[in-house]
């Protein structure tokens, strides 16, 4: 129970990596609020399994890329369950597309975002836990992206590299607080924002064979290890990113 009877608060949860951040806190024992954009059904049913597990849940409709969205999803948090201990920006996009001929509204909407909605969350946390007074942990999820190009990502690697980057920063501005700031980069794992790319079998097979652990991620691969660094397990952890790839990084030959 490395989270129990806390509040773990969390962007873009209905799905994916978020959804499986939510139910893994629930199952460390926090109460658990989640963001979602127009994804009521799924909403709901995050919501419904992290009650079957006993814990408190909300669901908060807004998009993170509206400087005002933050400020209500963390107002609403604490009415509902009292506080902000972890804040996990996990909200992302990434419409696959060439470089050359990139729509400028692409490019803004992957930037808005990505970047500036972790911004505009991060920030509204922050306050919270200063507010506060006891500290906090906020985990961002950036991406195996933030090291190196995609082709076909010009527009979604900069605000990975931008996260990470937001999660130094704000180690250092918030240390005095005692509020702890760190990234996770994800390798390949299989959820829907990649589910297209991935639906060619010899793409899968050529980036499956690129990992030595032999498969893609899954969401859980990564709630684990957000639930780790939002526990006082790494009370000693801020400024710090944990690439969780497979091993793929590493496998430059």
């Amino acid at each position: 129970m490395l989270l129990e009877n806390k509040v773990v608060l969390i962007t873009g949860a209905s799905r994916g990596i978020g959804r499986a951040t939510a139910i893994e806190a629930a199952r460390q024992g926090a109460d658990v609020a989640i963001n979602t954009f127009r994804d009521d059904a799924a909403a709901a049913e995050v919501v419904a399994e992290i009650e079957a597990l006993g814990r408190h849940a909300i669901a908060i409709d807004g998009d993170v890329a509206q400087p005002e969205s933050a400020a209500v999803f963390v107002a609403a948090a604490v009415q509902a369950l009292g506080r902000v201990d972890v804040f996990v920006s996990n909200a992302g996009i990434c419409p696959f597309h060439a470089f050359l001929d990139m729509p400028v509204e692409t490019l803004r909407r992957t930037m808005e975002v990505n970047l500036h909605g972790a911004y505009y969350m991060v920030q509204a946390a922050a306050n919270q836990m200063v507010k506060q007074g006891d500290g906090g942990a906020i985990v961002a999820i950036s991406s195996i992206s933030a090291l190196v190009g995609g082709e076909m990502q010009t527009h979604y690697t900069p605000t990975k590299a931008g996260v990470h980057s937001l999660m130094q920063s704000c180690a250092v501005a918030m240390g005095r607080y005692g509020v702890r700031c760190n990234s996770v980069l994800p390798g390949t794992i299989a959820t829907d924002i990649n589910k297209d790319d991935l639906a060619d079998p010899k793409k899968r097979e050529y980036m499956e064979g690129r990992i030595p652990l032999g498969r893609l991620g899954r969401p859980e691969d990564i709630a684990s290890v957000v639930a780790f660094l939002a526990s006082d397990m790494a009370s000693y952890m801020s400024g710090a990113a944990l690439l969780v790839d497979g091993g793929a990084f590493a496998n430059f030959q």
